[in-house]
């Protein structure tokens, strides 16, 4: 019973912070509503007992890439007068809204109609730290170094579009 009440808080942060994001008008206020969203759903990785996935959420996603977001959004320094105000943004976000409830509850009504099946039983040795090592280092590292990679080259444009917005 508490893991479903757990489970329903934590979804709903999820939802809102997600939505959140998208509908906020200043970049850095949609950043800090994604490191929300990314909080809840290491919450909802804890209660399908991964802990490891949960840490790594929070640590590679919540931590490093959302830093790395922030920081880009503080060193381009996007002010409020510099965005664009639009015009009829009510009407445009409640039809969002409506667009996206009704998929939203069609999934909804599909889930609660199909009758849970009993879940397959696990490996011995699943999800533990020395499998992921093993994957990670051995099968995902190429994959892992590139995606570092891409990260140093984003953070070197960002100060290069930066430099070149505060020199012209």
């Amino acid at each position: 019973m508490v893991h479903a009440v757990l489970f329903a808080i934590l979804s709903a942060i999820a939802v809102v912070a997600a939505i959140s994001t998208v509908l906020r008008r200043h970049p850095l206020a949609s950043a800090l509503s994604l490191i929300v969203a990314m909080i809840a759903l290491a919450g909802l990785y804890a209660l399908l007992t991964a802990p490891i996935v949960a840490i790594l959420q929070i640590l590679v996603y919540a931590g490093a890439i959302l830093a790395l977001i922030v920081f880009v959004i503080m060193l381009l320094n996007v002010r409020a007068e510099d965005l664009e105000y639009e015009k009829n943004a009510v009407p445009r976000t409640l039809f969002a809204l409506v667009v996206a409830a009704l998929p939203f509850g069609a999934m909804t009504w599909a889930i609660w109609q199909v009758a849970p099946a009993p879940l397959p039983a696990v490996a011995t040795g699943f999800g533990s730290l020395y499998d992921l090592g093993l994957k990670l280092f051995g099968v995902w590292s190429m994959p892992f170094e590139l995606v570092s990679l891409l990260l140093t080259v984003a953070m070197v444009g960002a100060v290069a579009l930066a430099k070149r917005r505060l020199d012209g």
